[in-house]
């Protein structure tokens, strides 16, 4: 937990986001940066659950959006336009920004590995300061921070994780967008890999 936030991460993510060239993207930096997005980490206690372990995940999404990308486009090269490279860098590095205000560092009590109880630092949820969901938090933020976001982007960031609780007004809104762009399913797919695959712990032989 006392992890240092990765400041190559940081310069590597903000420079990705200004090759967009988008309209506004300073102002989004700025406000990410006030909202301790740099800081944050990427889950309570899943993967990322340090300093930096957002802007880390964020910049594995991305990777694992490109990749992707590639290898999609050798298979149907028509999908290259709809698959551009500045909506895959918004949509893969800004989809979690409902997270920057969202874990808090506490201490709890936890049995170590010899059953004696100790005092450990570690996250809890804090969803009270903003309560309108996940995705559809990011897109908010996004376009109050003055980024003019693509229908396409606008579906990747609301529908990033994928068909998980959704009412049955949300799976049917969540298909149509995966219908209306390949973009939406390609963020999906690269939130998943990242997540469950790039930043599983190793295991120790």
């Amino acid at each position: 937990m006392t992890t240092e936030p990765n400041t190559q991460a940081r310069e590597r993510f903000c420079e990705l986001l200004r090759k967009t060239k988008r309209e506004n993207i300073d102002y989004v930096i700025e406000d990410l940066e006030a909202w301790g997005f740099f800081e944050a980490p990427a889950s309570s206690q899943g993967h990322g659950a340090y300093p930096g372990g957002l802007v880390e995940h964020s910049l594995n999404v991305y990777d694992a959006a490109m990749a992707s990308r590639k290898d999609m486009v050798a298979m149907r090269p028509d999908l290259e336009k709809e698959l551009a490279e500045d909506s895959i860098a918004i949509a893969a590095l800004l989809h979690d920004v409902c997270k920057a205000d969202f874990y808090r560092r506490v201490i709890k009590k936890k049995r170590n590995e010899i059953g004696v109880y100790e005092d450990v630092e570690c996250y809890e949820i804090h969803d009270e300061n903003f309560p309108v969901g996940h995705g559809e938090k990011s897109v908010i933020l996004l376009l109050q921070s003055g980024l003019d976001l693509k229908d396409d982007e606008i579906y990747a960031i609301r529908w990033h994780m994928g068909p998980w609780n959704l009412s049955r007004d949300d799976e049917r809104f969540y298909r149509q967008a995966g219908k209306a762009t390949p973009l939406q399913p390609l963020i999906h797919a690269a939130d998943t890999l990242a997540s469950a695959i790039m930043e599983r712990p190793v295991k120790s032989l």
